[in-house]
Parts: C-alpha cells; sequence; structure tokens
C-alpha cells in the first residue's frame, strides 16, 4: 500500500466539526490545496459539495459518514484512517453537464453529479418535450416535472420519484417523470450514458419551469440541453468491502 498525503474537510455539524477536530489532533490537519486525498467528513448532502469544491483538481475524495444517510461515504472509524485511505479503492465519475436557455434570452451552464431537474413553478402542471439525441421522444409530457439521473445519484431524488436504481458501471442514465398527468401510464425511461436529452418547455409564460443541476438553479427556463461530460473526472475512495458498486446494488434489495 502506498501512503497518501491527506487533509480533512467536515461539514458545519456539530458531529462533523467534532470529529474533525479529533482527527486532526491524531493525524494532523494536512494541506487541503497539496494533499494527495481530501477526506470529507458528513453525509451524501456535504460530499456533493466537496466533490463540486474540488472538481477543478479531480483529487480522490474519501467519505466518512457523520450525516444523516450516507450512501456516498464510508463508516466512520477514527482508528487506522491512514491506512484505509492508502487501501480504498477508487471509483470515477463523470457528472452531467446542463446548458439552460432561459425566456428572457439568457443562457446559463452547470455540472450535476446526482442530477438535472425540471420542476414547475406555479400551480400550472408543466408542459414538456423530450428529445434523445435529436429524435423527438415525448410529445407533451405533463407534470411536475422530470429530472435525467446519473448511477450515483439513481438513489437520491430519482428513487424518491420512483425512478430506477442503475449500478455504477452500466453506463445508464435515468430519464424520471416526477408526478406525471400524461402520459398516465409513463414511468421514464433508461437511456445510454452517452445520451443528449433536450427538454423543451411549452407554453413556458403561462407555465414557468426551473432547472437544477445538483445546487444551481435556472429559472423560468425554455429549454435545456443534458449530456454527459467525458472531460471531467471524479474520484470516489471505498473502503474495499464497501464500495459503491455493492451498495447500489444492496439498496434494491431492501424492504
Amino acid at each position: 500500500m502506498t501512503r497518501r498525503s491527506f487533509a480533512l474537510v467536515a461539514s458545519d455539524t456539530p458531529e462533523a466539526t467534532e470529529a474533525k477536530a479529533r482527527l486532526e489532533a491524531r493525524y494532523g490537519a494536512g494541506d487541503v490545496d497539496n494533499a494527495d486525498v481530501i477526506v470529507a467528513l458528513g453525509g451524501d448532502g456535504f460530499m456533493l459539495e466537496t466533490l463540486h469544491r474540488f472538481i477543478e483538481r479531480s483529487v480522490p475524495i474519501y467519505g466518512m459518514n457523520c450525516g444523516t444517510v450516507g450512501f456516498m461515504m464510508n463508516t466512520y472509524e477514527e482508528d487506522t484512517l491512514a491506512e484505509r485511505v492508502a487501501a480504498a479503492q477508487q471509483v470515477t465519475l463523470h457528472p452531467l453537464r446542463m446548458h439552460a436557455d432561459t425566456v428572457a434570452g439568457e443562457k446559463a451552464d452547470a455540472l450535476a453529479i446526482n442530477e438535472v431537474s425540471l420542476l414547475r413553478e406555479s400551480r400550472q402542471a408543466a408542459k414538456i418535450t423530450i428529445s434523445v439525441d435529436g429524435v423527438k421522444r415525448m410529445d407533451e409530457l405533463v407534470c411536475d416535472g422530470v429530472m435525467l439521473a446519473t448511477p450515483a445519484g439513481s438513489t437520491a431524488y430519482n428513487l424518491s420519484a420512483h425512478g430506477p436504481i442503475i449500478p455504477i458501471g452500466a453506463q445508464l442514465l435515468a430519464l424520471t417523470p416526477i408526478s406525471v398527468f400524461r402520459p398516465r401510464r409513463w414511468r421514464g425511461a433508461l437511456l445510454p450514458a452517452r445520451a443528449e436529452v433536450i427538454f423543451e418547455v411549452r407554453e413556458a409564460a403561462k407555465r414557468p419551469v426551473s432547472a437544477t443541476a445538483d445546487f444551481t438553479e435556472v429559472r423560468d427556463v425554455a429549454r435545456v440541453t443534458v449530456c454527459e461530460d467525458q472531460s471531467v473526472d471524479l474520484n470516489l475512495l471505498f473502503d474495499p468491502e464497501h464500495n459503491l458498486e455493492e451498495r447500489i446494488v444492496k439498496e434494491q434489495f431492501q424492504p
């Protein structure tokens, strides 16, 4: 095993900040700008924040759960942290890139590690046309919203909306409607990871829709294009006995 230098970051919860203080007293503070690995203390939300924060460096992130869910985190243990980081297995993910055009003609770009979601802004249901790789697949989806989720994000909002769980490495994306009204029986689709999906908002002035890529929200969108960005690597580290692919498979058998 090759020793890796690491630095600690923590969410602002008391549990995480206290854990960071204990670990720094034991292993040293580390330099986040030069460390080989970032150790993130918190839950899944904080893991997303950390991945976005260090996305330009592509530095591996090793998470330890000090939060509520912790699907993307390893178990929290203070002993042998250096050895665990050295032995951890790497999983490389690629985020979704969202290009949004607003009704006012403005443009916005953002990256999503979990999903890109479109949601109605008012009491009026959204009406959305969906095209995949230049082919119109859904002329009019009447719904509260719709999302495109990555495998890593398939166990998050996508799962709450009754979308499928996707194993890491399956090279698929989940296209999942949110509270669909028409067509009533449509429950979504699995798409190739390299697919380009275009959402066009119908009657956008009367039925305003926002688009959100993880933490970035764009209001009053008219058209949203989403595709996987293969040029961006997100590197997560997991203990060998508790890797991300196993967790995704395991989640599908939970009661």
